[in-house]
């Protein structure tokens, strides 16, 4: 019974990351912040593709999949966090256009819950005892 109540969970905070994630991109795109090729690079690959790679996976070999969503969290956590956050660029939440700075503060506020809920899904999922089968 819990197996699948995990289950649900990884995947509802992988799709609501997804969600989020282009909510923030229409923020980037209307307040005019653009990334660098590495940056979207990133955004693409591990932001995007890799939680979503991870709960594919997920379905037929649980404990990859829970590692691979928790890694690409983790990485994107940190990479949102210090640049939304920390470092004071175009990117940072203070720096944005006024009239995109909601949609863009709330957008990155919600990444990080959804980042820091997908590390600990990914974490349970792939941490969770298995049956062993004959």
């Amino acid at each position: 019974m819990e197996h699948r109540r995990l289950d649900k969970w990884l995947a509802a905070v992988v799709l609501a990351h997804l969600l989020v994630t282009f909510m923030h991109g229409a923020a980037h795109r209307g307040a005019n912040v653009g990334l660098d090729v590495a940056g979207m690079l990133f955004v693409i690959v591990v932001i995007e593709i890799g939680p979503v790679a991870g709960l594919v996976i997920s379905t037929f070999r649980p404990v990859l999949g829970g590692w691979t969503v928790a890694a690409s969290m983790f990485g994107a956590l940190l990479f949102g966090f210090v640049n939304h956050f920390v470092i004071v660029s175009p990117d940072h939440v203070s720096r944005v256009a006024a009239e995109w700075q909601p949609l863009f503060g709330v957008s990155a506020a919600l990444l990080v819950v959804t980042e820091l809920a997908g590390v600990v899904a990914g974490w349970r999922s792939a941490m969770r005892p298995r049956e062993v089968r004959p």
